[in-house]
């Protein structure tokens, strides 16, 4: 079944009539590519599903396997991975909330999280919240994972107070949130990387736990790789979820995968978790994993071609601004430092892009080291949309 480009269906009046956070926080004149909305339509597999329990009034708690069975099978389809046992399978609200349940499973109050900024915001804080620790690992000055780094960070996160430790013994409890792909610079972790921090977690005794929500949005030239699918990998945790490849945020439920040797700390997981899910979110991620391949399929395409779009209009109208073209996600982590803009502001370019530009995009600061002077932009958007942004930014400098 063919499906066209779903990010040149909807006009920006279109948009404007969304009540949801992308097109409602700003002014009108603003141009939002800024927080993870897609500008496209609902898949109409999970457009059919959503109407029809509506109809149903079947709109009550989320009961059964159907959704963690839908991603063992989309995942053995789509990446050639047999390894998701639904049984090692738990419910829980939205990729976040699981990655915060996950960490409170195997580590305490006060032990260190080890994170790779600059990364997605909310690792910070939802660390924070777990009444755990930040342990930095930056990312090498190629976008990717420091393995240097990380084994300085693990050593740091699991040494005992008041001894200089060492990688056999003496250490205490510590975890590392992997975001994979790698949120905000679109990275696509290969094998032998993760191979690599698997063995480094495995001599430190740092326990995993992977974001993989972007896993389905790898573009061409890039390979997604599940952790759980690398050798060393078997005592991780990972959370994914449909929301970000089918545009689903709202639509609230994500699935907690124990690796074989996490079962015991899954078993350990409150049954309350799955009551943050929500029942149309259940039957919509269903739906997406199921049956929704085809639109994902179009969606992938016109995102290639918008990451083509960005790359030609940043040489063109904006040769300051530095790029990695992202290998997955739709988000593209842009170093504007050499436009001089934003001055002081403590949210640097981000700001004046938007006072003056009327362009949202997010500032790089939130995301951690490495952030500054950096924005990251959302081009699952229509070519119109992502032509016109730039254009306004490059007003700002012409």
């Amino acid at each position: 079944m063919s499906v066209p480009n779903p990010f040149e269906q909807l006009a920006v009046s279109d948009l404007r009539r969304r009540s949801s956070l992308k097109w409602s926080l700003f002014e009108p004149d603003v141009l939002p590519l800024w927080v993870a909305e897609m500008d496209a339509p609902l898949a109409e597999p999970v457009v059919r599903v959503l109407t029809d329990a509506a109809v149903r009034g079947d709109v009550g708690y989320p009961y059964g396997p159907a959704y963690a069975e839908a991603f063992a099978d989309f995942a053995a389809r789509r990446w050639g991975f047999d390894g998701v046992e639904v049984t090692r399978t738990a419910l829980v609200p939205d990729v976040m909330n699981g990655v915060r349940e996950a960490i409170r499973l195997v580590t305490g109050p006060g032990d260190a999280v080890v994170v790779s900024p600059p990364v997605y915001p909310p690792f910070f804080a939802f660390v924070a919240h777990a009444e755990r620790r930040v342990v930095e690992a930056p990312l090498g000055a190629d976008g990717r994972l420091d393995l240097d780094a990380l084994e300085i960070a693990f050593d740091a996160a699991t040494r005992a107070p008041g001894t200089r430790g060492s990688s056999t013994g003496g250490r205490r409890r510590a975890a590392y949130v992997l975001c994979n792909p790698h949120n905000p610079t679109g990275v696509a972790h290969t094998r032998s990387e993760l191979e690599a921090v698997a063995a480094l977690a495995e001599r430190y005794g740092v326990r995993v736990v992977a974001d993989e929500i972007h896993g389905p949005l790898v573009l061409s030239g890039a390979t997604f790789v599940p952790f759980l699918s690398v050798e060393g990998a078997e005592s991780a945790f990972v959370v994914t979820s449909a929301s970000k490849a089918w545009n689903l945020a709202g639509a609230k439920a994500g699935l907690l995968i124990a690796g074989p040797g996490a079962v015991a700390d899954l078993a350990r997981l409150p049954e309350v978790v799955a009551h943050g899910a929500s029942q149309l979110g259940v039957v919509a991620h269903t739906a997406a994993l199921r049956d929704g391949g085809p639109w994902l399929d179009a969606a992938i395409g016109g995102l290639e071609g918008t990451r083509s779009l960005l790359a030609d209009l940043l040489a063109t109208r904006l040769p300051q601004v530095r790029w990695r073209r992202s290998e997955a996600t739709y988000l593209a982590w842009l170093d504007v430092s050499a436009l001089d803009l934003g001055g002081e502001h403590p949210e640097g370019p981000a700001a004046e892009i938007l006072e003056r530009g009327r362009v949202a995009l997010n500032s790089g600061v939130p995301f951690g080291t490495g952030g500054a002077g950096h924005v990251r932009l959302n081009y699952a958007t229509s070519a119109g949309v992502l032509t016109e942004a730039v254009e306004r930014v490059a007003a700002l400098v012409d």
